[in-house]
């Protein structure tokens, strides 16, 4: 049967060949059923009619018997009873390449099968009627399988008719245009049989295009504006996706309002795969000026949903609304405000959205016709990218999302790399005087241009996008690898000249400094000596000096100190003439802080912290640490260090923490119990008391305030610090019961108060430490239970409501 040749096709085929290019094969397997269906239609529409059950993944089949002796509706009816109900699952909706390849051999079979119709059958006024009447019946089917796959071959149906439409069409304006041309050349002649057979072929056509047209108009009626808002979104969604593919093909039937009012509404529907396709058709017909005239009222209807539709939750819908956006604003249909809102999504986290975003931007605004024949004035050579430049800055700060820079310049580069990487034309535009060119950039610009420059560089050199957008760094290829390496090159050598001038320019202004001594840690450093470029090397060194000496901002610091830190690499050949130049520097400022230490002035002491904590220099051998010890005594015998010397002290101390916690962990906690131990003898020697600690003075408080925050140091992590917590009240405990001898048999240990210290660590013991922390305060206490008075239990009890110690204990105690 040709029936099994059909599946065998669908089924077992491994190529699957476009209309316009198919195989040998796949022509045979149609030849054979139009063969088949010439000798007898019947069997041959039976077997066509069992194809289509069959591909719904329906077991039932449709008999002779039952076309003769049933009405068609009971013939469906016996197939949906047949067919399982309760399995969803059918051919079209399976996920796999087999699956696939079988839709995509599905609608090439159709396709196929009208192209090799149109010659004959096609016509005869049975196929077609039978087909159609078939597919618009499983359409309207309550199973989903029947509906499904029988709404997608009606609409490629229909595809491939218009497909023989628009040959008819061109077939019959070349009959018209040649019967003209024949009847004037024998104008006055009797009538010749040339004419005449122009005239019946001319005839032919028209009749053959009047068929095609009922066909498509009972497809469309039939099936389309039945299904187009189907409750199952793959239906919808294929009725969108091969409706916009007519309209692009035959507009002259399909491109009017009362067909485009269709895609417009389900602009709206609830699916994001329908709302997509919705937006690729559109930008099918968008895509062409001649057919963008002809959309004036759908744009005046639809425009305000289209441009709202950027924000949708789909990222994908929202990338093509944007693209859409892209096409729709070639003919101007967009307002000013229109644009605006949509220049703002440059700034979104989404990149690809970003991206066609920056693509908007850059054609809607920063790059205009005419801007390569721009010339500027005197003669120079960078007119447009000049012009675009000021238009990019002038966004920037009107935009006022200054902190997104690197996101504005991550959206444009794709279509704006050309003129993003003019980096002689943006340090040429920031070099000018005012008195050489009239149109001189403006502080507020300088400062945005600098910051476009610092971003462009980054991106260039970096090669991927900035943090927050995009999961992980891109994985460049071998192309992009060269040309980041090229970008690196020429960033390179254009700035190790330009930017020591630069530096001189804007030294006084933090903000620009700070920005621009960013770019150095972009630089391929072997360039100084390869290039034979260290005068310009001297050149920045002695900018970096000076700025460092002029200013006391934190980042202007910061990206002093980091910019030594680059330039000082071991490795390369410029180390010795950074290192010499960074040892002046530093001896210069130790030199000042000698002189100086007596008045203290604040300033100062931003740069050594900078250069301590920022950067990791090595500055023992300037004994750096003997000179703070020297502060501290002398904020002791004076107190008048100020306010912010305390902040940078104390960052300090808690990173010296850090880092002996982090070499060894147990040595670290024995440092703060040795320090808490010290700290409680001094206080006891300055009170003079020959029994404890004064608890209610301030030094007792301060020692507790102290002990609790260098508990919090230990993090929420039980887990990590538990030897360290638990060895800190072993060695409390210890210290706690030291020198407990006694008049009368009868004396408080000097140091017990020092329990109610060691409490402000009891929240970090995990439970079965604070059982052994029991039991060895229970061994320790015994040994001089004897001796205690009450005050002294008074303290053991109040250390027990900390640790919930075994009543036990108290009892041998006597207490």
């Amino acid at each position: 049967m040709v029936f099994v040749c059909l599946l065998f096709f669908l089924f077992l085929n491994g190529t699957v060949t476009s209309v316009l290019a198919r195989s040998q094969e796949d022509d045979s397997v149609v030849n054979d059923w139009i063969e088949a269906y010439k000798q007898d239609r019947n069997v041959a529409l039976l077997d066509l009619i069992n194809f289509f059950i069959q591909c719904s993944g329906c077991q039932g089949m449709v008999t002779a018997e039952m076309i003769q002796s049933l009405h068609k509706k009971d013939v469906m009816r016996k197939m949906t009873e047949t067919f399982d109900e309760d399995n969803e699952d059918y051919p079209l909706i399976r996920t796999g390449p087999y699956w696939k390849k079988f839709k995509a051999n599905f609608c090439e079979f159709i396709a196929v099968l009208v192209q090799q119709c149109q010659c004959n059958i096609l016509y005869d006024s049975y196929l077609m009627n039978a087909i159609i009447s078939l597919l618009t019946d499983l359409a309207d089917s309550m199973v989903r399988a029947f509906r499904h796959t029988s709404t997608l071959a009606a609409m490629k149906l229909l595809t491939a008719i218009v497909s023989v439409h628009l040959n008819l069409d061109v077939n019959k304006h070349n009959a018209q245009r040649l019967y003209e041309v024949e009847k004037k050349r024998i104008s006055g002649k009797r009538t010749n049989y040339r004419l005449d057979q122009l005239d019946r072929k001319r005839k032919e056509y028209e009749h053959k295009l009047l068929e095609i047209q009922n066909m498509m108009n009972a497809i469309f009626k039939g099936t389309f504006l039945n299904r187009y808002c189907d409750v199952i979104p793959e239906i919808r969604a294929t009725c969108i996706e091969e409706f916009g593919s007519w309209i692009k093909t035959y507009p002259d039937a399909f491109l009017n309002d009362n067909y485009l009012k269709y895609i417009g509404w389900m602009l709206y529907d609830k699916q994001a795969e329908v709302r997509l396709k919705c937006l690729l058709g559109l930008q099918g017909i968008y895509s062409r000026r001649e057919l963008v005239s002809r959309m004036d009222l759908f744009t005046s209807r639809f425009k305000d949903r289209i441009v709202s539709m950027p924000l949708d939750k789909d990222h994908e819908v929202a990338v093509q609304a944007m693209k859409l956006l892209m096409l729709m604003n070639c003919e101007d249909v967009l307002s000013t405000e229109d644009c605006e809102t949509l220049y703002q999504f440059v700034y979104t986290t989404h990149r690809p959205l970003a991206v066609a975003a920056g693509e908007f931007l850059y054609k809607r605004l920063l790059s205009r016709e005419g801007d390569e024949e721009v010339q500027p004035k005197g003669g120079g050579k960078f007119g447009a990218s000049t012009d675009q430049l000021k238009r990019l800055i002038h966004f920037f700060l009107e935009s006022e999302l200054h902190k997104h820079v690197a996101y504005l310049i991550d959206s444009l580069w794709d279509w704006a790399g050309k003129f993003l990487k003019d980096w002689e034309c943006m340090t040429t535009l920031l070099l000018k005087n005012a008195e050489e060119d009239g149109e001189a950039l403006s502080d507020a610009h300088e400062s945005a241009l600098i910051e476009i420059i610092l971003a462009t560089v980054r991106e260039a050199a970096e090669g991927h996008p900035p943090v927050g957008r995009g999961a992980a760094k891109k994985i460049l290829s071998v192309k992009e690898k060269k040309i980041q390496l090229e970008d690196c090159t020429k960033i390179t050598e254009h700035f190790i000249t330009v930017l020591p001038q630069l530096l001189a320019k804007y030294s006084t202004d933090a903000q620009k400094v700070a920005n621009l001594l960013q770019i150095p840690q972009y630089y391929d450093l072997d360039v100084y000596s390869t290039g034979r470029l260290e005068k310009h090397l001297d050149a920045l060194l002695r900018e970096l000096k000076d700025i460092v000496a002029k200013h006391s901002d934190m980042s202007v610091l910061e990206a002093s100190s980091r910019t030594y830190y680059i330039l000082c690499s071991e490795e390369i050949a410029i180390y010795s003439q950074v290192d010499r130049a960074r040892t002046q520097l530093i001896d210069e400022l130790m030199g000042q802080l000698n002189q100086l230490l007596d008045a203290f002035i604040s300033c100062l002491v931003y740069h050594y912290c900078f250069f301590f904590n920022c950067s990791a220099h090595d500055l023992t051998k300037w004994n750096l640490y003997e000179k703070t010890l020297r502060l501290l005594v002398f904020e002791i015998e004076h107190g008048s260090l100020p306010v912010l010397t305390y902040n940078y002290f104390g960052d300090i101390i808690k990173e010296t923490l850090s880092k002996t916690r982090h070499n060894n962990k147990i040595q670290s906690a024995k440092t703060l119990i040795l320090c808490l131990q010290q700290l409680f003898q001094t206080c006891a020697e300055r009170q003079d008391s020959s029994s404890s600690v004064d608890l209610s003075s301030a030094s007792f408080t301060n020692m507790k305030e102290l002990a609790r925050r260098f508990s919090l140091t230990f993090g929420w992590d039980q887990v990590k610090s538990r030897e360290s917590v638990a060895m800190i009240h072993k060695e409390g405990i210890e210290f706690a019961f030291q020198g407990a001898t006694g008049v009368d048999g009868r004396c408080l240990p000097p140091n017990l108060s020092f329990l109610l210290i060691i409490i402000e660590f009891s929240n970090k013991l995990l439970k079965p430490d604070k059982r052994l922390v029991a039991a060895y305060f229970g061994s320790g206490s015994l040994q001089f239970s004897l001796l205690f008075t009450d005050n002294c239990k008074n303290f053991c009890k109040i250390y027990n409501r900390y640790f919930h110690f075994p009543e036990s204990i108290f009892e041998d105690m006597g207490m």
